[in-house]
């Protein structure tokens, strides 16, 4: 069993583009983390569609996204904490943002 299969995280070194969900780039492995300051920790589901992402900074949670999905895979909804605030976008099933 590997790390990925022991926690649910996969880790990567940045994010690419500005529309959500991020883009997660260059994936690295749990013990390459000890030589990091900053990561981004993440969580897939099955179908490989980002539910969690964490940038980590120091070892503290820095900021959060949290994403669900319409049933045709395009986004629902993001929840965005940073900084205490907790902020939600929402999305129609074409990924238009709505209110």
């Amino acid at each position: 069993m590997n790390q990925e299969q022991q926690t649910g995280f996969r880790y990567f070194v940045s994010y690419s583009g500005i529309k959500l969900p991020l883009r997660l780039v260059n994936e690295i492995t749990e013990d390459s983390l000890n030589n990091r300051n900053t990561y981004y920790r993440s969580r897939f589901d099955d179908q490989g569609k980002m539910q969690l992402c964490q940038k980590i900074v120091y070892g503290e949670v820095e900021s959060e996204h949290q994403y669900q999905y319409h049933d045709n895979g395009v986004l629902k909804s993001a929840q965005i904490t940073e900084d205490d605030e907790v902020r939600e976008i929402h999305f129609n099933e074409l990924g238009e943002m709505v209110c």
